[in-house]
């Protein structure tokens, strides 16, 4: 009952009661009195029926809010800020992410001296060997995108620069990226088991082009694709009208706990312009020097076709590799000469972890107990023969056959300490020694200190 309702009931039997005292004072008759009180009843009958319809009325304002927001979904959970760690920390939300990375590695190395080779170039020597800094990341709709600056010492330069698009098992590539040249080419250098890559893939110009490129990952088999120019540092020169095509695939498949490697590459540039010429030469297995044992004069190379074979196993802590490749380059007015590189090596990871593997490459040696966990980390030892062959068709840039060893130590995931030596020895170098002998050998010892994220 409201109080409006209350207060006219009230009103209604306080008026009565002075009616009916006044009715007996003034012998008004009983049927009066009577009938005075039917009415009331009847008045307090209605009001209670309207209290009645106004509480049902209060009771169905209540239930449609509560049948409204059971009929309305809830709203869709914001998707928060999230922050994993992989190196370095990687911020990710609405599809997008963000993650730095880098690298530094410091090298010192020892290269002998052959008899009557005095170059200042040999002997002590150490570098910044890189300095990247750069970022990664995601986008909506399948996009990533990936930048890398190497800021050793020299004018700082464009590694890795491109846009990728991945949808299911396929990615497209633009920008400046690594060609699709060889399994020893395409490991990042920080996972590679000697401070240098095979002597072939400096002395054939591998490197990072710009171009466009699409990759297709199957559950063993690899197909890879481009179309490149040349490496962005190049670009500036209007006399660069270069272009090639990389094709490579690999099959992949895992039996018996084992991960096997078999791949085969074809690759195919055009020059464009030959001006001053191209020189094929390698260092002696350590970046630390500038003298090169093998090296070819000035060639006018016209284009370049290569041809590569991979093999490659991983067994536990135990892995092979082996490669060959062959360079026929084109000259204008002369023979065309091929030239030939290859190695085969082995290793044990000492400690029980086993070598990683993604995507057609060595990956990184995930460390079972680093010493951030009161661990050893993990050791590595690698042996590998090294063969490359820079004289053909006339052409002499000479042969170099490399006998190396190598022991990493990696005290977490993402810490190195690498030692190189070997003997190198050579058949007509480029660099000739006491009386004009040029063919000689030289020791190399080498040690990197690396740490990556």
């Amino acid at each position: 009952m409201t109080t409006r309702h209350a207060a006219l009931v009230l009103v209604g039997l306080s008026a009565s009661l002075p009616t009916t005292a006044m009715a007996q004072t003034d012998s008004v008759t009983l049927e009066q009195a009577v009938a005075k009180l039917t009415a009331l009843q009847a008045q307090l009958e209605a009001v209670q029926a309207e209290v009645a319809a106004l509480r049902a009325q209060a009771a169905a304002k209540e239930q449609k809010p509560q049948q409204q927001a059971a009929a309305t979904p809830p709203p869709a959970p914001s998707d928060p800020i999230k922050v994993s760690w992989k190196g370095a920390p990687e911020i990710s939300a609405k599809g997008w992410s963000f993650k730095p990375r880098g690298r530094l590695q410091l090298d010192v190395a020892n290269v002998s001296h052959p008899a009557g080779i005095a170059d200042s170039g040999l002997g002590f020597s150490n570098e910044v060997r890189r300095a990247y800094l750069g970022v990664q990341g995601t986008m909506p709709g399948g996009f990533g995108y990936r930048m890398d600056i190497d800021f050793a010492p020299g004018s700082p330069e464009f590694q890795e620069a491109y846009i990728d698009y991945t949808r299911g098992r396929t990615t497209i590539t633009v920008g400046q990226h690594n060609g699709f040249q060889s399994l020893e080419e395409l490991t990042s250098d920080v996972n590679t088991s000697f401070m240098e890559r095979a002597a072939f893939t400096d002395a054939f110009g591998f490197e990072r082009r710009l171009g466009i490129s699409a990759q297709y990952r199957g559950k063993a088999l690899l197909l890879q694709g481009g179309v490149f120019t040349d490496n962005i540092a190049d670009l500036s020169d209007d006399a660069n009208s270069s272009y090639g095509f990389d094709g490579r695939i690999v099959f992949a498949p895992k039996m018996d706990g084992t991960q096997l490697h078999v791949g085969a590459s074809a690759h195919y540039r055009d020059a464009g312009a030959v001006g001053a010429g191209t020189r094929y030469r390698q260092r002696p297995q350590v970046h630390t020097t500038d003298v090169r044992f093998l090296a070819t004069p000035a060639l006018p190379v016209t284009a370049e076709t290569n041809y590569g074979l991979e093999l490659a196993a991983i067994s536990g802590p135990f892995y092979a590799a082996a490669e060959t490749h062959w360079m026929n380059v084109s000259l204008a007015g002369a023979a065309d000469p091929t030239f030939f590189g290859g190695y085969v090596e082995g290793g044990w990871l000492i400690t029980g972890e086993s070598r990683g593997y993604k995507d057609g490459a060595f990956d990184r040696i995930k460390v079972a107990n680093p010493v951030s966990d009161g661990g050893i980390g993990a050791f590595a030892l690698s042996v590998r023969y090294d063969h490359l062959d820079l004289s053909d068709a006339g052409i002499v840039g000479g042969r170099q056959q490399g006998y190396l060893a190598s022991l990493i130590w990696k005290p977490t995931d993402y810490v190195l300490f690498a030692l190189n030596g070997g003997r190198l020895v050579y058949d007509d170098a480029a660099v000739a020694g006491t009386g004009g002998d040029r063919d000689y050998g030289a020791t190399v010892v080498g040690l990197r200190s690396q740490i990556d994220f």
